[in-house]
């Protein structure tokens, strides 16, 4: 009796957690399609990745759905087109040219906020973080091996100079950016991201729920972008490294922090 009593607690409580679990996500979800819809139109956002200002006046081309303009805000709406992955080009004038894709899933965008870079000189790389709302603060890091560490705690380099944290975000999307003026050739670099918001919760999922992604602006163009994997646990993205000025892939969650 007591052992069936002790079963049917345990299938409650799986029950309850995971009916919870669902209303948090369907809630999430909402919030998201309240941000997104403004007028019964779909609203693309576009900032400054430098500043995290918005980016008026620049021309967006929708496949299927022709050119855009942002307005003062950085926006363009349109209306809610079919289901589907959509390319589009952005340019503006003193900004790299690129090429972006956005999902619509039920009539809905569930990210449309795209930082965008300005022109930077060649052999300058640009790295820029951007995620959704949550977790509040999310920390770029730069690490020249044998050299110097950029984070929000030393936000220029001591030794060479050559690379500085442009933007730190404490409020959620980002940017968050770094900039290298000069990559050292004969150096390794590493580039990861640390989940600040949820530090001393090493089984957090939050990391890799937040959406985050990482784009690498270089040689007048966008050279590589990565999507954080979603439903691992840990509070550390060890995104990418550099090795002798080649870009490696690394993107592994773990729970060191």
């Amino acid at each position: 009796m007591k052992k069936a009593i002790k079963l049917l607690l345990l299938l409650l409580f799986v029950s309850i957690q995971t009916t919870y679990a669902q209303i948090e996500e369907m809630r999430e979800k909402m919030q998201d399609q309240f941000t997104e819809l403004e007028d019964g139109k779909l609203t693309l956002h576009f900032i400054n990745a430098v500043d995290g200002n918005a980016v008026a006046d620049a021309t967006i081309n929708i496949d299927e759905l022709g050119d855009f303009t942002t307005d003062k805000q950085g926006r363009v709406l349109f209306e809610v087109p079919e289901d589907g992955v959509y390319s589009m080009g952005f340019k503006k004038q003193d900004f790299i040219s690129v090429d972006l894709k956005f999902e619509i899933m039920e009539g809905m965008i569930f990210y449309n906020r795209f930082s965008v870079s300005p022109k930077i000189d060649m052999g300058t790389i640009r790295i820029v973080l951007d995620w959704d709302n949550k977790p509040k603060d999310l920390d770029a890091h730069l690490v020249k091996e044998g050299g110097y560490h950029i984070s929000y705690r030393n936000t220029n380099s001591s030794a060479d100079g050559k690379a500085v944290l442009d933007r730190d975000d404490l409020d959620g999307y980002g940017p968050e950016t770094i900039t290298i003026t000069d990559v050292d050739d004969d150096a390794e670099y590493k580039f990861y991201v640390k989940n600040f918001t949820n530090h001393d919760r090493n089984n957090s999922k939050r990391l890799s729920k937040s959406k985050a992604r990482i784009k690498i602006y270089g040689e007048g163009k966008l050279l590589h972008e990565f999507k954080i994997t979603k439903r691992l646990k840990g509070n550390t993205w060890m995104v990418f490294r550099i090795v002798k000025g080649e870009i490696i892939i690394w993107d592994e969650v773990n729970r060191y922090y």
